[in-house]
């Protein structure tokens, strides 16, 4: 079901084009206002549809449409807001079938040079090989295999070497951020011992101003410099970020060491190096937190295997996992991850997949059953079918939403962006007026300084109102922090999407998470849902002498070879109960009826109550045992062995394990639990009663299912759909959260908000505890950052905040923000 709707996806798209969506990786934003910049000048551009720019991830999610926009235009768009957009580059060798001269070479590296994202292709016949280098956001392995094929050629290895990525840049900036703070504090720390010494009273030191000067001078512009160049090339295209303030603030304290020798006022170099310093180290600590809330996407982008071994006839071959193309043949040894996506074609293993799923227990896979690449084969020989590589696979799609969802905004968050769109500018205005008012309002100011001097000691209202006033200025403007807010919810998004992926929650965007706290109603789909989609054996009824074992064993050896639903079910709970077959021969089968064979000197009769009366058996003996049992929508199948009934054995679609505790822990926190199926109401109703659900929502066909989800919205409910995703897709649709539960590869990721793959109940508790524990904290996140800035700016206006301590605040802010979201990890969902 889930490739039909995939095609018609597909088809519908060459109607109607559909809106083109693209990753930017940005270099060069430090705060929220950055953040701003860039969504204001993207959201610009004509085409435009959609813009997520995430700080913490260094992102921006775009959709647009491809007639009136394209990437070189976004890219354009980010570069004239003053940053720039880095290339995923990649260098992959490729092995070509089918050249015969040079001019077979030269058309393949035409053909390879077209394909858009390929910067740069040469193709030599003398090793019959194309070395290419690409943007990996703009091309795929995939794309350079299609050029070939195109050309006339073909691939038959392919082997990657990766530029560098996104984490090993992480690491490089970390790394400079770890050198740039330790040089600061080795220069800013004892210049902190000085400056504290004479304060007090304990050293007097000549030249003290000139001193400081020389000290804070390489910290300001060495170690500073990217904080000016970051304010400058900002404010160069009509942005305003937080190394605005930063630079303002330390260029200005700096400024009054060189003033000091002219006109009559303090010097506040030393205080511009402690603002440097203080900014560095906050950057480093918030960055290396930042690398942690990340943690989770980049432990799966690392679980793929990295070869795999081919089989050609006989033969087998290992090659780079870019090599694999669907419909090959591969072979898994126990041990070993399975390279893609595919199809057993034979064999029998036990397969972790635990990273897909987060269920520990291992699954049986056999012929005909579907793995999932990048899962751990343990104790079999499996030979599979690739069906899906690379963007196509489960790990890249379950990746691609894991960083949909670090990308996306909460509707909270709203607030909070109108603040940082003006913030830097009012907090400069800010600035400014407490500069204008230590002036003009000396006496007032200065009464307010010799109350708080008597407890705070870098309060002296002995300096002029000029030094005074630039103090508490300076103050002002590194105090004041835009970071904190802008951090608030994508770092808590990042920690809850990780968290999700590793338990099988998949949550497509932060909206679902604010919508999931107003929710107060959960429907539930019957079939697939709550039950497992299939029959099982609900009793055994034996007749006479008969036991549970023989009559389950005659059934069992009857039905070895039937194809039907009922008799898969009743050999399947024969073999788990480890009964043996008995050899049946003189097989007929009656086409819906049952079918009647010979065991040992024995006729046996396994089949529906026509089948007994065709030939006149009578079935009364269980009639009233069965009666209770039928009405409930249970299955009947009789037993009957040389013309008299023996046994019955009924089976339904059987609840599925830990359903009932996953209803009870809904209620448990104020939901109401509703089933919705197309069932009759006695089915339906039987059930529910054993799941203890209330309310049922019986006989609906699978079309009117988002009406009646429409009724409940209408009558005041907020509702939650959880269906299998394919199926139930417009109720998902309609619902204000659409749950989607399935298992592995079947599920169709697209229809729903949250994807539940493991396709246990419980999945639906742990997504509401894991949404409302994400909530807590961007709210929480969202607090702190407010009411620091509300509480800090009148300080630091008031004159009664360092500027030292204010930076080092400002930092701590951010800081504060980050780690309070990596708390998340220790939430019980």
């Amino acid at each position: 079901m889930s490739e039909i709707i995939q095609l018609d996806l597909k088809e519908n798209a060459s109607a109607e084009q559909k809106p083109a969506e693209t990753t930017l990786n940005i270099t060069g934003m430090h705060c929220a206002g950055c953040v701003n910049s860039v969504e204001r000048n993207l959201n610009q551009l004509p085409g435009v549809q959609k813009v997520a720019v995430n700080l913490a991830t260094e992102k921006a999610t775009v959709s647009f449409d491809p007639a009136a926009a394209n990437r070189d235009g976004l890219i354009g768009a980010v570069q004239a807001a003053g940053f720039d957009v880095k290339q995923q580059l990649v260098r992959t060798v490729l092995k070509i079938s089918g050249m015969t001269c040079q001019g077979c070479a030269n058309n393949a590296e035409k053909f390879l040079s077209k394909t858009p994202g390929v910067i740069e292709a040469s193709v030599t016949i003398a090793n019959e090989q194309a070395t290419v280098l690409y943007d990996a956001e703009l091309a795929t392995p995939a794309d350079l295999r299609q050029a070939i094929q195109n050309a006339g050629y073909q691939v038959f290895e392919q082997n990657t070497e990766s530029g560098e990525s996104i984490w090993q840049e992480q690491e490089k900036r970390l790394h400079e951020f770890r050198t740039l703070m330790l040089w600061a504090w080795g220069i800013t720390g004892p210049m902190m011992a000085l400056m504290f010494a004479t304060m007090f009273g304990w050293l007097e030191m000549p030249f003290m101003p000139l001193v400081m000067l020389l000290g804070a001078t390489p910290v300001v512009f060495w170690i500073g410099r990217e904080t000016h160049w970051s304010a400058l090339n900002v404010i160069r295209h009509r942005g305003t970020n937080m190394d605005v303030l930063i630079s303002l603030g330390s260029l200005a304290a700096w400024a009054t060491g060189i003033a000091i020798f002219f006109l009559p006022i303090a010097s506040y170099a030393a205080i511009a190096a402690m603002i440097i310093c203080f900014h560095v180290t906050g950057r480093f600590l918030e960055f290396k937190a930042r690398g942690r809330t990340s943690g989770a996407i980049r432990k799966l982008m690392q679980l793929g295997a990295k070869y795999a071994t081919l089989l050609r006839g006989e033969e087998e071959i290992e090659v780079a996992i870019e090599s694999i193309q669907q419909g090959d043949i591969l072979l898994v040894k126990p041990g070993e991850k399975i390279p893609a996506d595919g199809r057993v074609i034979s064999g029998l293993s036990s397969v972790d997949e635990s990273l897909a799923t987060g269920e520990s227990v291992a699954v049986e896979k056999r012929e005909n059953d579907e793995v999932i690449g990048a899962t751990i084969n343990l104790d079999g020989v499996l030979r599979i079918e690739v069906t899906r590589v690379g963007a196509d696979s489960f790990l890249a799609q379950i990746i691609k939403l894991v960083e949909e969802c670090q990308g996306s905004k909460v509707p909270i968050q709203a607030f909070a962006d109108k603040v940082i769109s003006i913030f830097v500018p009012a907090v400069i205005v800010f600035a400014l007026l407490t500069l204008t008012g230590w002036l003009i309002f000396t006496g007032t100011f200065t009464e307010i300084a010799a109350w708080a001097g008597q407890w705070i000691p870098w309060v002296n209202p002995q300096l002029g109102s000029v030094s005074l006033a630039i103090f508490a200025a300076v103050a002002v403007l590194v105090i004041a922090c835009p970071c904190a807010l802008g951090l608030a919810t994508p770092t808590a998004l990042m920690v809850a999407s990780g968290m999700g992926a590793e338990r099988g929650i998949l949550i497509r965007n932060g909206e679902a998470i604010q919508a999931m706290q107003d929710i107060d109603t959960v429907v539930f789909d019957k079939t697939g849902t709550l039950t497992q989609g299939k029959p099982g054996i609900k009793n055994v009824l034996p007749v006479g002498d008969e036991t549970d074992e023989s009559l389950l064993q005659l059934a069992m050896s009857a039905e070895v070879n039937s194809e039907h639903p009922l008799a898969k079910a009743i050999v399947n709970e024969g073999t788990q109960r480890g009964l043996k077959n008995q050899k049946a021969v003189d097989f007929k089968n009656f086409p819906g009826r049952g079918v009647k064979v010979k065991i040992a000197e024995d006729e046996i009769l396994v089949g529906n109550a026509r089948l007994l009366a065709e030939n006149k058996i009578s079935t009364e003996a269980l009639a009233d045992q069965l009666g209770e049992r039928t009405k409930h929508g249970e299955s009947v199948v009789f037993i009957a062995k040389n013309q008299r009934l023996i046994g019955a054995i009924t089976l339904a679609d059987r609840i599925k394990e830990n359903a009932r505790n996953a209803i009870i822990e809904l209620k448990k926190t104020g939901l109401q639990p509703i089933m919705l199926t197309g069932d009759n109401r006695n089915t339906a109703q039987a059930i529910a009663e054993e799941l203890g659900i209330e309310l049922v929502i019986a006989e609906v066909l699978p079309a009117d299912k988002a009406n009646k989800i429409k009724e409940l919205q209408a009558s005041g409910k907020n509702v939650a759909m959880v269906g299998d995703g394919i199926n139930d897709a417009p109720a998902l649709t309609q619902a204000q959260v659409g749950l989607a539960i399935g298992t592995g590869t079947d599920i169709a990721i697209e229809a729903s908000d949250v994807t539940l793959v493991s396709g246990d109940v419980t999945g639906v508790v742990r997504t509401f505890n894991l949404s409302r524990a994400t909530f807590k904290k961007i709210k929480q996140n969202l607090f702190w950052a407010f009411i620091y800035n509300i509480l800090m700016l009148p300080v630091a206006m008031l004159g009664l905040l360092h500027p030292a301590l204010a930076e080092a605040a400002m930092a701590m802010s951010s800081i504060n923000v980050v780690t309070n979201s990596l708390r998340l990890r220790k939430a019980k969902i």
